[in-house]
């Protein structure tokens, strides 16, 4: 499956690639409701190679997450992957793109979930609810107005064939 969201910003591309460069911004872009919280030792030093270890509650089950930094090109592109967590595979690519006097962030996920369609439904959901609260999260660390919507695509290919 993958998930896309856009969100633009009128801010300059090398600042807003600062803002995601700090891991303690992750924090502040997830929802409270996942109880979200960095393990590893910081500060830490994002470049390809970093090994960051998270905890995550979600549906009221503690799990355990860490993530390689599988590429760092500041200030355009980050990829970070799944080495242990709640999904069978997750590559996250976050591109920064100058676009009309700003930057355009887009974010990519690939990912396959453990489970049948009940669990899948469930995950798309919750991934829904988690890239609009960091739409907005993102709209606030700007203070910027958080009145455009989240644009949020999640498309599933089965069997080579888009479902």
């Amino acid at each position: 499956m993958r998930l896309t969201t856009k969100t633009w910003l009128p801010v300059p591309r090398d600042l807003v690639f600062a803002f995601f460069s700090s891991s303690e911004n992750l924090e502040f872009l997830t929802p409270d409701w996942l109880q979200f919280e960095i393990l590893s030792e910081r500060p830490i030093a994002m470049r390809a190679g970093t090994l960051i270890d998270y905890r995550i509650r979600l549906h009221g089950v503690p799990l355990k997450w860490r993530t390689e930094i599988a590429v760092w090109d500041p200030p355009h592109v980050f990829v970070d992957s799944q080495l242990r967590g709640p999904y069978r595979t997750w590559i996250h690519t976050h591109r920064f793109t100058e676009h009309a006097a700003g930057t355009l962030v887009e974010d990519e996920v690939d990912f396959r979930v453990l489970g049948g369609r009940v669990i899948a439904w469930l995950v798309v959901r919750d991934l829904k609810r988690i890239f609009a609260h960091r739409h907005e999260a993102l709209l606030r660390a700007f203070d910027l107005p958080v009145s455009t919507p989240a644009e949020i695509l999640i498309s599933a290919t089965q069997r080579g064939r888009q479902a």
